[in-house]
């Protein structure tokens, strides 16, 4: 008796009434108070951003379009930088479809999906490169952080923001995920039926080659359980320290015998040829225990209910070529393409222009979204 005398103090002191149960330590309310259900009047408001104001690209500005600086937010209250390409001279009554970008992993708007932007604009669309959350110029605590969920959740907070953008139409909307960014497009994809086209550019799947190891050569509970324990280890060493050790960028300098693959990383990432110094790959990489998620949370679980058009393009030499043809497997109804573009690398995809099949992929947009 003394025990039900106490919850039911508990639940009046709290504000529930003699509907609600408490199970254990958990407390299930049939009915809250009317103050409960109020919606919050606060309206969110985004970090202050430390923006650059220069032209700082690893690519040459274009005379063809207008840029600026904007910042939006996703639902975790993380606000993200981003460069908005424009067409010149849009007509003012009209409205123009719309892509947002990001990739590769580990890479910076200033280089890849800027370029891809920027060149996008000058066929027409409304484009948004973006720094994703922790990285870049963007918000997010701790920095450095990769994450299966919210990166994936930058791309449909992009969707937002270029929703409710002058001169967007909101039903014309697609995404661009360049490398490991890829994955997380056609999983936003999967989740976001707003998103109306999707284009993979030399794709990894992040969950898969973190879980697997490359071509699935560390795909066993023995080999997984190594990893987590080196990562709960990791854990508490960065706990202790208060400091999120970091796994490094790509490897400087490159040893002789290095696999042609990151020999091909290191020409993008580590020479003037694309080095930023806002970009992880380029400096000491992401942090240690950002693998974690990934080793338990597929991201492309649901990619074959995508009713939405989707475009991998991946290089016919690419070392991670199995990504996209695995993913293409997956993927249902006829609005589905893989496009191998002969003798390209992975990396040649990120900036190579005569290589990049940008009027395949203009030609895709357009069918789909204008």
């Amino acid at each position: 008796m003394k025990t039900k005398q106490n919850r039911r103090d508990f639940l009046q002191k709290v504000g529930i009434g003699a509907g609600a149960l408490l199970i254990g330590n958990t407390l299930l309310a049939k009915e809250s108070s009317p103050k409960a259900q109020s919606p919050s009047t606060q309206k969110f408001r985004e970090e202050k951003l430390n923006l650059s104001t220069k032209w700082d690209k690893t690519f040459p500005k274009s005379s063809k379009v207008l840029h600026q600086k904007v910042t939006f937010h996703n639902r975790y209250g993380i606000t993200l930088a981003a460069d908005l390409y424009l067409p010149k001279n849009p007509s003012k009554d009209s409205k123009l479809p719309a892509l947002a970008l990001s990739g590769p992993f580990g890479a910076v708007k200033e280089q890849s999906s800027g370029l891809y932007a920027q060149i996008l604009a000058e066929s027409g669309f409304i484009t948004l490169a973006f720094d994703p959350s922790f990285t870049g110029e963007s918000g997010g605590l701790p920095r450095y952080v990769a994450s299966p969920d919210i990166n994936t959740e930058d791309f449909s907070a992009a969707a937002d923001f270029l929703s409710l953008y002058p001169n967007v139409d909101s039903s014309k909307i697609g995404v661009v995920g360049i490398c490991g960014f890829g994955g997380f497009a056609i999983n936003a994809a999967a989740n976001d039926p707003r998103i109306r086209a999707t284009l993979a550019s030399t794709m990894y799947d992040m969950s898969c080659v973190y879980a697997n190891g490359y071509f699935d050569k560390e795909n066993s509970k023995e080999a997984r359980n190594k990893k987590r324990k080196e990562l709960a280890d990791q854990r508490l060493k960065d706990y202790k320290s208060g400091v999120y050790a970091l796994a490094g960028g790509v490897i400087d300098p490159l040893p002789s015998d290095a696999p042609e693959f990151v020999k091909d990383y290191h020409s993008y990432y580590k020479t003037p040829r694309a080095y930023h110094k806002r970009s992880l790959a380029s400096n000491g990489g992401w942090n240690r225990t950002s693998m974690l998620p990934f080793l338990n949370m597929p991201i492309l679980t649901y990619s074959d209910e995508i009713e939405n058009a989707v475009l991998l393009i991946h290089g016919e030499k690419a070392h991670s070529r199995y990504f996209s043809e695995d993913a293409y497997k997956k993927l249902k109804g006829k609005n589905k393409e893989l496009f191998i573009v002969k003798n390209a690398s992975h990396t040649d995809l990120y900036d190579k222009l005569d290589i990049i099949p940008f009027a395949k992929i203009t030609a895709f947009f357009k069918q789909y979204l204008v």
